[in-house]
């Protein structure tokens, strides 16, 4: 089996595109996507191990990626990371600035250290990424970013710190489309919603418990799939959104939307889009 794409199969032909938290969930998907539209993928992340079970995949469906082992919160490895790309590709086309992490906590139990670090993982890095990317290739030849956010539109209780990096990550983004467009560089946003990722099951006890009952909340009454966002960020990476900068797309379902007042209407829930050949449903959904 292969990837089923709606874009032509050359769309990123003879391009470049660097893909961080590549190893599992949003990330290995929009990397195999990307791939099977002719991307040579940069697949970016912390540990290599699974890093290189993606690329491996990669290769085995006929395309081009490579690992690449950083911390993104890490100038320094930032810089050498995105240096050793450069030394085997001409330039860089297109940043999926993708990696993040948080965890459940209420404010008053979250430490300084605890806040910082969700900060550095999920807004300080992803500027670090963008930077050097800029500086190193984008500032020359152009190119196109794409920034993950979340659904952080009505507050993030329980997430505050992930909601506040998050919302600092939709004004750089903007802030980024401003001051970059003189070069040619777009930048545009993606704001996941409830997607049906490897990443659930990495909550445990209450935040687990709720999990299953998230479709309850969402107007389409399901849950996303990873190649629904992945096709998002294919499209704001391609050339169709040659005119699109500075924007935020929602995944979401229509789940931030709505209100308290209005009733949810209770249906079967619509049909999802099933793109991603190697998808894997979280075990905290298959009971």
């Amino acid at each position: 089996m292969s990837y089923r794409s709606i874009f032509r199969p050359d769309l990123f032909a003879d391009r470049t595109v660097i893909v961080t938290g590549g190893g599992s969930g949003i990330g290995r998907c929009t990397a195999h996507e990307l791939a099977a539209l002719g991307a040579s993928v940069i697949v970016v992340g912390r540990k290599l191990e699974p890093l290189e079970a993606v690329v491996a995949e990669i290769v085995e469906d006929g395309g081009r990626a490579e690992s690449a082992g950083c911390d993104i919160r890490d100038p320094e490895q930032v810089a050498a990371m995105v240096a050793g790309v450069l030394e085997r590709h001409p330039r860089i086309d297109g940043l999926f600035n993708n990696a993040g992490g948080q965890f459940p906590s209420p404010l008053e139990f979250i430490s300084p250290n605890g806040f910082d670090s969700v900060l550095r993982t999920n807004l300080t890095g992803g500027f670090l990424l963008m930077r050097e990317v800029y500086q190193r290739s984008m500032q020359k030849h152009g190119g196109a970013v794409v920034n993950v956010l979340a659904d952080m539109w009505g507050g993030m209780p329980g997430m505050g710190h992930s909601g506040a990096a998050r919302a600092g990550m939709e004004n750089l983004t903007r802030t980024a489309a401003v001051e970059w467009a003189r070069s040619g560089v777009r930048v545009n946003a993606v704001a996941p919603g409830w997607i049906a990722s490897s990443g659930l099951d990495t909550y445990e006890g209450a935040a687990r418990a709720l999990i299953p009952r998230l479709k309850e909340s969402v107007p389409l009454k399901r849950l996303g799939t990873e190649a629904e966002v992945s096709a998002a960020v294919c499209f704001l990476l391609s050339e169709a959104a040659a005119y699109i900068s500075g924007a935020t797309l929602k995944v979401d379902g229509a789940g931030s939307l709505g209100g308290r007042i209005w009733p949810m209407a209770e249906h079967e829930g619509t049909e999802s889009f099933e793109g991603f050949h190697r998808a894997v449903k979280p075990k905290v959904l298959q009971s």
